[in-house]
């Protein structure tokens, strides 16, 4: 089938300029297990898990079969005036998987929209608690929560967002490097001045960096102490996809708001949440006459088809314990690359938690190796000097040991 049989120009591609993607278009048609061929016969394995979110693999009978029933039922219900059962039942079975302070559940279709909600959550909260100076914001550079007003503003990749500055105001970013640092901004700015904190548990736009144990422990304390609520961005990082069920294990603290997405129904449906403590909960608990309901919501929040999936979804990731197997094969992965520094000077480090992986070089050949892996069969990140590698949880050894394969041939290819 020839290229020449498919115009793009139409089609406007995430963060690709339309011209070179037109001379070589990435079509994708189908996929099943780990693996996805385009429109040209082309196979590849999905080593980013479409992005992040393909967590269980594609075509996938017991998830889809559920969509299609649940569309036969009820495709949709008014967000305003309405829930449905699938959306009970997902609630029900994401607040059993948290803490028990966690208690309530605002669906949303994306990550961007899950961290607009929990943005705004936080800053009606304060308002509704006796704080209403409270609205500031804190982030990290190198963070990215998403294309939204609040979301984009929070996030800090200079690349992303500088042609559509002036954002609000009210976001403060520091650096990652020191807990240190968001301490300091708290007290800058006036803690009364101060909504929220919002932070990836591990940042992968900053290229997949994990932080100091004791990073996470702190910053619940500091924002505990200034009356700030702490925001887990798990938008990635929840659903197993850091070899444990949700990103806040892995750092050792858990938030007041947790938004997460993309592994929550495995790409088979736009879904995202946030799901909220108690305490943060309460304050929207009262009388109609009181108007202190939450004052934000989508066309497609809690949209019964998309809870289907998600249920659907959840619980196959939990009925075939892929938690455990994305510890457990993530860990095979990061060793077998990390063999990789030994053939070439190029490679510097691989990093990351579970099966999500960034292998990092001392040269600025990232994107090289994202064309040349995929001229090899297999999709990943690019970004400057590291590659994002990412399959889905039901990835096995041999399947790691083939994209292992194809990471070394393009480095042979790209150092050559």
């Amino acid at each position: 089938m020839a290229e020449t049989q498919f115009d793009t120009s139409q089609v406007m591609v995430d963060f690709n300029q339309m011209k070179s993607f037109a001379e070589h278009p990435l079509i994708l048609e189908r996929g099943k297990g780990v693996r996805v061929w385009d429109a040209f016969g082309k196979e590849y394995i999905d080593g980013l898990s479409g992005v992040f979110t393909v967590n269980y693999g594609h075509g996938v009978d017991e998830i889809v079969d559920v969509a299609a029933e649940q569309g036969r039922k009820l495709a949709f219900s008014a967000p305003t005036m309405s829930t449905n059962p699938p959306a009970l039942k997902l609630a029900d079975l994401l607040t059993s998987l948290l803490p028990e302070q966690f208690t309530t559940v605002k669906f949303a279709s994306g990550g961007s929209e899950a961290n607009e909600f929990a943005i705004k959550m936080a800053r009606q909260y304060h308002a509704q608690t006796g704080s209403p100076r409270k609205y500031k914001v804190i982030s990290r550079y190198e963070s990215y929560h998403g294309s939204t007003g609040f979301a984009g503003a929070a996030s800090a990749q200079p690349d992303w967002k500088s042609k559509y500055e002036p954002y609000p105001e009210g976001f403060i970013h520091v650096s990652p490097r020191s807990v240190d640092a968001i301490e300091e901004a708290i007290v800058g700015e006036n803690p009364d001045t101060v909504a929220a904190v919002i932070c990836e548990p591990i940042m992968l736009s900053a290229g997949v960096r994990i932080p100091d144990p004791d990073y996470f422990p702190r910053l619940r304390e500091i924002c505990d102490r200034y009356n700030v609520l702490l925001i887990h961005d798990e938008i990635i990082t929840g659903f197993g996809r850091t070899g444990k069920l949700w990103g806040s294990e892995t750092v050792g603290a858990w938030p007041d708001i947790l938004s997460c997405g993309k592994g929550i129904s495995g790409g088979y449906a736009p879904l995202a949440a946030i799901i909220v403590t108690e305490k943060v909960a309460s304050a929207f608990w009262g009388e109609a006459a009181d108007g202190i309901q939450f004052f934000s919501g989508h066309t497609f929040g809690g949209n019964p088809v998309s809870c289907a999936v998600g249920e659907a979804a959840v619980r196959f990731l939990l009925d075939n314990d892929l938690v455990a197997k994305s510890n457990a094969v993530g860990d095979y992965l990061a060793a077998q690359l990390g063999e990789l520094k030994s053939q070439f000077d190029v490679v510097d480090e691989v990093r990351g938690v579970g099966m999500m992986r960034g292998l990092a070089f001392n040269q600025p050949i990232g994107r090289p190796m994202y064309i040349a892996c995929r001229e090899n069969g297999l999709l990943t990140r690019p970004a400057p000097d590291w590659i994002g590698i990412a399959p889905p949880l039901v990835t096995t050894t041999e399947e790691a040991d083939e994209i292992v394969e194809i990471v070394a041939k393009s480095l042979g290819e790209v150092t050559a």
